[in-house]
């Protein structure tokens, strides 16, 4: 599937792979028509009931260096409309990635091969796991561009490492390095550039050997468990943990448990 010059999706087996494409400019995000190519893709990914994980990259030697900077300097293209086209703009194609984004319902693994700066740290921040590449850096350098956080980072930002870390990125504009990323719990762990791919294939693997209702319902449980009360979460685990007691997959785990053996699950 090919929805834009931006995104590339590909499947193997129970894998998605999904990849930023425009490696010549370091994977810019936010041009027109973008947010409606990542909101194609998680519309084909959220169909695909076979697919159990996605392994989210980038093309190149940059995961995303985020907005196009030389247009908002010349405010060309998108950047030279007026106010209201410009809001627009930031609310179909900027916030349309982080929506997308936010409502894929199977498990991604963000494989941040290269620079997540801006735009590119807020999308690398979607995914639920995150491995980098040592070479990899991290920004959220709104200020130094005189911009604000503007496309979703400062609700996502501080969730991840924590209010005083996440101010310390966007009132510095600092960019930190693959280790300290890995401390603050940006990413999970960090691998020498050419191990990545294999350690983000390597953890899909083991994710795709869980039952697909019942790891989508889960990613469901936590996404709303940021915001939704204990109580609403309560009654929203019974819900579903109703549903997944009356599957195939539930009672072939049994089975296996008893059976000693690896359980096959099926989707059913």
């Amino acid at each position: 599937m090919r929805d834009s010059d931006l995104l590339l999706f590909e499947k193997r087996g129970h894998v998605g792979y999904l990849t930023l494409n425009r490696p010549d400019k370091r994977n810019p995000l936010g041009l027109s028509g973008d947010g409606e190519a990542f909101a194609a893709a998680a519309r084909k990914i959220n169909g695909d009931f076979d697919l159990r994980c996605v392994i989210m990259t980038g093309a190149g030697s940059a995961f995303s260096a985020g907005g196009d900077l030389k247009a908002m300097r010349d405010r060309s293209g998108d950047f030279g409309v007026d106010n209201l086209r410009l809001r627009d703009h930031y609310r179909e194609s900027i916030h349309g990635i982080i929506k997308a984004m936010w409502h894929i319902e199977v498990p991604m693994i963000g494989a941040i091969n290269g620079p997540a700066i801006g735009l590119g740290g807020d999308v690398a921040s979607l995914c639920d796991i995150r491995l980098s590449a040592a070479s990899a850096k991290f920004g959220a350098t709104f200020l130094k561009i005189g911009l604000i956080p503007g496309d979703g980072g400062a609700w996502l930002l501080p969730r991840i490492v924590g209010w005083s870390r996440a101010a310390q990125l966007y009132f510095t504009g600092d960019v930190i390095d693959a280790v300290t990323a890995r401390d603050w719990g940006l990413v999970s762990e960090v691998y020498p550039d050419d191990q990545l791919m294999a350690a983000a294939e390597k953890l899909a693997a083991r994710i795709c050997q869980q039952p697909p209702q019942a790891l989508r319902m889960t990613k469901r449980l936590m996404r709303d468990g940021q915001t939704a009360s204990f109580d609403t979460i309560m009654e929203m685990s019974a819900a579903m943990q109703v549903l997944v007691q009356r599957t195939d997959d539930h009672m072939e785990a049994v089975n296996a448990f008893f059976e000693k053996r690896t359980p096959e699950f099926k989707g059913q």
